[in-house]
């Protein structure tokens, strides 16, 4: 399932999905408490969902394919590296900023641990960060912008632990701060200990 094959309804099943994995986490997602957060039937939500478990690889999935779509356009050969990891970032706080529901993404690794699809869609979705991450580090070592005392994958490591930080502090901050401003702040620092 990808962002663009994914129906209306079962959008509207994931973002609520989301919103109750944030407030209450993977014990409150039920498909009774799914049903009454939209004020559905629960047989309703079967129509589009076998359960919990495919309801959060959907979650995971369109995550993965909307970032993926998002990084491709922010990316570009007309920036420098600097300018590309601030694109990404920036873009990836936005996103978030107005999408709190889905911050749960950043921290899936406490999602149903004991299924191999989640992990498969969790896989997925460090790999695409990683897929568009890793070139503009190598790129920007290669250029002289980032330092090159530290390889390339250990940078790229670095860099998404910090925002898995931030966005950490912005979860149990209840979303009450500003998180673009904060994100800001966050890649100032990140860019001088790359710099050169």
């Amino acid at each position: 399932m990808t962002a663009s094959t994914i129906s209306d309804r079962q959008f509207e099943i994931i973002e609520a999905a989301g919103k109750i994995l944030s407030a209450s986490g993977v014990s409150g997602l039920t498909i009774k408490n799914l049903a009454q957060e939209m004020k559905f039937s629960e047989s309703a939500i079967y129509r589009h969902f076998s359960g919990k478990e495919e309801i959060v690889v959907a979650m995971l999935e369109y995550l993965a394919t909307n970032m993926d779509e998002r990084l491709s356009t922010v990316i570009s050969s007309q920036k420098n590296p600097q300018e590309n990891l601030e694109a990404i970032f920036q873009n990836q706080f936005a996103f978030f900023a107005k999408n709190p529901h889905f911050v749960v993404a950043v921290f899936s690794d406490g999602l149903l641990e004991a299924s191999p699809k989640i992990n498969a869609a969790i896989l997925h979705i460090m790999q695409v960060k990683m897929k568009h991450l890793m070139p503009v580090i190598h790129q920007g070592q290669q250029q002289g912008f980032f330092t090159d005392a530290v390889a390339s994958e250990e940078l790229v490591h670095i860099i998404m632990g910090s925002f898995r930080l931030q966005m950490f502090k912005w979860r149990i901050a209840n979303f009450q701060f500003d998180l673009e401003r904060q994100g800001e702040s966050m890649l100032h620092a990140i860019s001088t200990l790359l710099k050169k």
